[in-house]
């Protein structure tokens, strides 16, 4: 077994003692340096091959190293492999390549994701939202915050260890979870709020600078426009770093971050200092019990004074835990970087806003006027106001009119002032704000290049272009560049904040329920390695940011879902062909699976009867007025499944051959509706046979078979035409309805596309009268691309014709049926149907009366019933002679033989017709001349003409004159003939129940 193993490519070449002695996994790497693999253009000789094309090397279990494939890299069925490689490209690729920069979790992830959570509004909001909201609530406000980065990092963590993750961060995440549709809306969002935040963190950058100016006197226009400068001038310098490389980039994080400790240390050393008396003017007393108490409840002030409003400022500071993820692609393991590096940010940063809240809250109060000489003195003690007059100092008066200038609610720069040494909090706000711009400035333009090169949306592929050994995508840093001057000339960090919080909070739900919903199809495919999440939580977490996106700003949030539907909208309209095995394709399959199953708890009813159809189309390619006529009235309606049989004539590989993703890639384009299903058998009646027991699932089961009628059938070998006719008898053995279809100019066209012979219908008789030919084989649409789209009548909408009924039998109602689907169709809403019934010309009154009573109880809303006296009488003689010269052919030459050699010639050659079946079927062939007659003098402007078919009994009328009856009753008429017979199972009713 080990050396055939070997010898199909699925063992390298080893002793079979090594091979004995060595455990699976290293017998499964392999112990020579040199694996013996298949060649290409062996795979059709190798019988465990099930595919008509070489096996992919991918695919295989070893790579051309005798290792392991990865397990996510291999490019997906359908994708592009790329050209050969030649003699010059292996000359290049042995050549050593620059390595890209990589970095471990906790300099790629975890530094990265605290420093873009430690932004502006730790250093310059914190205090003043601990003033607004009290210590209380402002935990309440963190707890909050965290829990919801938590429960995402959560749901980041198991998304991103579920299979190897590239580069494109949160919009790789979603849109392999949960599909192009979601992801790529998303992706924009997320882009688009990265680099708002560039803007936002720039800002409070400026802000700081220009209060130093101030401090000192300087300043260059007035404030506002102070900052825009400061602003324009500083994401200028980081957009130069972003674009330097990641490596410089990284270097830069950690000298921030270096910088942001060393500004903690002093700001906590600071707070357990005794105050100087300037410290105590500004509001400062180091930590007290009574300052603790007196600001952990809230002091509402200002238009954004309320619990939300404090919300929607604070929380885009927690909004960095996915800045390890947005550069995923320069991670050295991102499975285990992610998970660990954002978890570990998210707690630490979040211990850091406790503590800062709680310790700035207990030494600093609400209001203080600056002024040393605001002390408290004799008389005025009674009138003194808030808690500093237990300290000795008076700040009535500013307390009284609003207008101090420090303590928590009015100063920004109050952990400034707590430090031991100011500047060090300064150069902290430096390092927090650049940080945290920079790191936004370099996540944006990696999601938007990861967005650009899926093709998702139309003009951005100009952004996606990569450079450099790092593939920076620098055209993307100038589109992130421009945006975030747009929104620095604001100028305003409140105004700021609130509008990135919709946008990140519509992320986070995203990822939320996109891990809730890879949980809850429950496919084989989710197997996270991190285990920690629960699907529930993810689901809860989802809805919660949904509901605060409109508690913090209604209007904001309906701006931020109205473009996420959009984007979704114009996804799901243009279908783009990628296939990422998303988790709404596992939650579809199990909703089709649980209503298919569902469908076999309840009993068919007449009611509900949908034509469910099979057309033996062969390659739908070939036959495209068939299967635009059947997707006309099945579209949105019921099943439509093409058939397709390939002879033996092929090779072993047949099924495989007839390349069934190209033809439903044809029928996509086409826009019909319909599945396709082929199978190998050795002829087309053995074939069809096969389709008509097992095609379909459960109710979902064709119900009536449509072909196309055999034009060639006169100069086919006569075995092909008794084996057509003998396929209409098994359809009715198995409880079909019978549809064939026959065009003026054939149905095929194969001749006109030159390609994709089919071998059932029409190649077979060929193949069997010429065995020297070679064999024919079915051009594969893998190699040569999607088969053309050829117009036919039924895709044009129908003028102001007529669809002309013939029901001559009743057969359950299905020859009504079809038009009545037909005209509720657009393309042939304006014709008319006009029904025509045989009767006598006595009572054509009477008769025309009973047959519209029955169309209006069954309410089809025809209106033209025509009853036809004629019909029954003695055709024109030229015409039976034309039928006589039709069938001779197939007469039995010997004039006197007993009625034992009729049975066994008619058993042995059942297309042979003898004297006895011409006279006993003479009635109904004289028949179907007479109704042909009928038809060329009535229907010969219709633009379709529906007919009862004609049933032959088998063993009583021989194929070939059954064959003749169809020919000659739809010869010579220029509009489409739709030959119908049902099943005699009822398909209309009157009755409510």
């Amino acid at each position: 077994m080990e050396e055939e193993a070997s010898a199909t490519g699925w063992l390298p070449t080893a002793s079979p003692a090594s091979r004995l002695d060595t455990t699976p996994w290293t017998r499964r790497r392999g112990t020579s340096s040199t694996p013996t693999r298949r060649p290409r253009g062996d795979a059709a000789s190798d019988p465990l091959c099930f595919s008509c094309t070489p096996i992919r090397r991918s695919a295989s279990l070893l790579s051309d190293d005798g290792s392991p494939p990865p397990l996510y890299e291999g490019p997906a069925a359908g994708e592009d492999q790329g050209p050969t490689a030649g003699p010059e490209d292996e000359e290049k690729a042995d050549q050593p390549q620059a390595e890209p920069t990589r970095f471990g979790w906790v300099q790629g992830v975890m530094i990265r994701c605290m420093l873009n959570i430690w932004g502006v509004i730790l250093y310059l909001r914190l205090p003043w939202i601990t003033a607004q909201a009290g210590i209380g609530l402002t935990w309440v406000i963190i707890l909050i915050s965290s829990c919801i980065t938590g429960c995402t990092g959560l749901s980041v963590s198991a998304i991103a260890t579920n299979g190897k993750v590239k580069g494109g961060g949160t919009y790789f995440l979603i849109s392999r979870s949960l599909g192009p549709e979601l992801g790529g809306s998303i992706g924009l969002i997320f882009a688009f709020a990265n680099a708002v935040a560039v803007a936002m963190h720039t800002v409070g950058f400026a802000e700081t600078v220009q209060e130093l100016m101030q401090d000192h006197g300087a300043s260059m226009v007035d404030r506002t426009n102070d900052i825009r400068i400061i602003g324009v001038i500083t994401v200028t310098c980081l957009l130069a770093i972003s674009m330097a490389g990641m490596e410089w980039e990284s270097k830069a994080q950690v000298l921030f971050f270096l910088v942001i400790m060393v500004s903690f240390a002093s700001y906590f050393v600071g707070t357990v200092i005794p105050a100087t008396p300037e410290k105590q003017a500004k509001g400062f007393f180091s930590y007290r019990a009574d300052i603790f108490a007196e600001n952990f409840v809230p002091r509402w002030q200002g238009p954004q004074g309320n619990f939300f409003g404090m919300f929607s400022i604070f929380f885009p500071s927690a909004t960095g835990i996915l800045a390890g993820a947005n550069i995923s692609g320069d991670l050295k393991d991102p499975n285990m970087a992610i998970p660990r590096g954002t978890l570990f940010a998210i707690f630490w940063t979040t211990v850091s806003y406790l503590l800062i809240s709680a310790t700035i809250g207990s030494c600093v109060l609400r209001d203080a006027s600056g002024f040393i000489n605001d002390t408290v003195s004799g008389p005025d003690a009674g009138d003194c106001l808030g808690l500093g007059c237990q300290y000795g100092w008076n700040f009535s008066e500013c307390i009284s009119n609003s207008t101090c200038p420090f303590g928590i609610s009015n100063y920004y720069q109050s952990m400034s002032m707590v430090s031991a040494f100011g500047p060090l909090i300064t150069a902290g706000i430096f390092g927090a704000t650049l940080s945290s711009a920079l790191a936004c400035l370099v996540s944006a333009p990696k999601v938007f290049q990861c967005l650009c090169k899926d093709n998702l949306y139309p003009l951005i592929g100009f952004f996606g272009k990569d450079y450099g050994k790092n593939n920076e995508p620098y055209r993307a840093y100038l589109l992130a560049y421009v945006i975030a001057i747009c929104f620095i000339l604001i100028a305003e960090l409140n105004t700021i904040a609130p509008i990135i919080s919709n946008f990140f909070l519509c992320s986070y739900a995203l990822i939320n329920f996109s891990c809730f919903h890879a949980s809850i199809t429950n496919s084989p495919g989710w197997r996270p390695s991190f285990r920690f999440f629960s699907k529930w939580a993810s689901l809860l977490c989802a809805l919660v940011a949904v509901i605060i996106m409109f508690l913090l700003n209604w209007w904001a949030a309906l701006i931020a879902i109205g473009i996420v539907v959009f984007l979704l909208g114009y996804v799901l309209y243009k279908k783009p062909s990628v296939n990422w095995g998303s988790s709404v394709q596992a939650g579809a399959y199990n909703m089709a699976l649980s209503h298919c199953v569902s469908l076999n708890q309840v009993d068919d009813h007449i009611k509900n009867y949908r034509p469910q159809c099979l057309v033996l189309t062969g390659p739908p390619a070939l036959r495209p007025a068939l299967v635009d006529l059947v997707g006309t009235f099945t579209k949105s309606l019921s099943l439509m499944m093409c058939g397709n049989v390939v002879s033996e004539c092929s090779s072993p590989d047949a099924v495989n051959s007839a390349c069934d993703n190209s033809y439903i890639a044809w029928l996509n384009q086409r826009r019909i509706k319909s599945f396709y299903h082929s199978v190998a058998a050795e002829d087309l009646r053995s074939g069809v046979q096969m389709l008509l027991q097992g095609a379909g699932l459960g109710r979902m089961r064709p119900n009536i078979l449509v072909m196309g009628f055999k034009k060639n059938w006169k100069t086919d070998r006569a075995s092909c035409m008794d084996s057509y006719i003998g396929i209409l008898h098994d359809a009715f053995d198995h409880q079909y309805g019978v549809c064939v279809l026959r065009m003026k100019d054939g149905l095929d066209t194969s001749r006109q596309m030159q390609a994709h012979t089919n071998l059932a219908y029409e190649a077979l008789s060929e193949q069997t009268e010429t065995p020297s030919q070679p064999p024919i084989s079915v051009s594969c649409p893998e190699a040569s691309g999607v088969p053309p789209q050829t117009p036919t009548v039924f895709q044009t909408k129908q003028e102001k014709k007529t669809i002309d009924v013939y029901w001559l039998s009743d057969d359950g109602g299905l020859t009504l049926l079809i038009p009545y689907l037909l005209t509720r169709k657009k393309r042939w809403a304006k014709c008319k149907v006009r029904v025509f019934v045989g009767g006598d010309i006595q009572h054509m009154e009477e008769r025309r009366n009973e047959v519209m009573g029955l169309i209006n109880k069954f309410r089809l809303g025809f209106h033209d019933v025509q009853v036809l006296p004629d019909i029954d009488e003695s055709p024109q003689p030229e015409n039976v002679k034309r039928f006589e010269d039709l069938i001779a052919p197939y007469r039995v030459n010997t004039i006197n033989k007993s009625e034992d050699l009729e049975t066994a010639g008619l058993k042995d050659y059942p297309w042979e017709v003898s004297n006895t079946e011409m006279e006993r079927n003479k009635a109904k062939s004289h028949r179907q001349i007479r109704l042909n007659e009928v038809l060329c003098d009535y229907s010969r402007e219709a633009a379709l003409i529906v007919v009862t078919l004609p049933v032959g009994r088998r063993g009583v009328c021989p194929s070939a004159l059954y064959m003749a009856w169809l020919e000659t009753l739809s010869r010579n008429l220029r509009p489409p003939v739709l030959l119908i017979r049902g099943n005699q199972q009822n398909v209309l009713t009157f009755y409510c129940q």
